[in-house]
């Protein structure tokens, strides 16, 4: 059993990218919209403020573009190995030994092409942890040619949001740091949204701490049957 680690930590170079965003079928492509870094690397300390939208040690290309989104639609974050990846098989998304979940925040702005993204706003719109099959949301991901389901909620106010589309990797979790987060964020603007709810938010960095069970984890031994996904619980209408 202790093979498996030591062989996760060789694996450490297969990361992966929040390429693009695709929305009612259209894609706008790599970097239009969604700020896209130029090294595929995590971010594993949780209390930088690269936890927002990514950043140092991977710098992110602004992008002017704003894409518009339905309250009530379902988006897809396209994941990809790197950016010049243009596949969809599962070693074009990120490698399979990187288990663990996928998430997805968002955050109102006044500009969502300026907002840096780090401080306190965000509330967590989708999360899909260890499933009663066995299988981790990076997996479904990985194995679903990197679309990543995330449902705009219909009951926000419309107006200027980041979405922040994650996927955390836990095959290195057995201390911290170890966990490797995978963040980029797109900027949409929010249409038709009823603004009945007001959701309770929190901060990036903030919302996850070194110690929490969903972060320092070894997925290995013993095997894990009930994972706690970090972060608040999932805001819905």
């Amino acid at each position: 059993m202790k093979l498996l680690p030591l062989f996760a930590a060789g694996m450490a170079s297969a990361h992966t990218i929040f390429t693009s965003l695709e929305v009612g079928g259209s894609n706008a492509g790599t970097g239009h919209g969604v700020r896209v870094p130029s090294y595929n690397g995590p971010i594993e300390d949780v209390n930088s403020n690269s936890m927002a939208c990514n950043g140092p040690p991977n710098p992110t290309t602004p992008t002017d573009r704003i894409i518009t989104v339905q309250a009530g639609q379902t988006v897809y974050a396209i994941w990809r190995y790197m950016l010049s990846t243009t596949g969809t098989s599962p070693a074009d998304i990120m490698d399979s030994s990187h288990k663990g979940p996928t998430m997805a925040y968002l955050k109102k702005v006044n500009n969502a092409a300026t907002d840096s993204g780090v401080g306190d706003g965000w509330f967590k719109i989708q999360q899909d942890g260890l499933g009663s099959d066995g299988i981790w949301g990076t997996e479904r991901v990985i194995n679903g040619q990197g679309r990543h389901a995330i449902r705009i909620p219909e009951c926000i106010a419309p107006g200027q949001y980041l979405l922040r589309a994650e996927m955390l990797a836990l095959h290195g979790a057995g201390s911290y740091p170890g966990a490797q987060f995978y963040m980029e964020c797109a900027q949409i603007n929010v249409v038709g949204g009823t603004g009945t709810r007001n959701p309770s938010t929190v901060s990036f960095p903030g919302a996850y701490r070194g110690s929490d069970p969903g972060v320092s984890i070894s997925i290995y031994w013993p095997p894990v049957t009930n994972y706690q996904i970090p972060g608040p619980q999932l805001f819905q209408c």
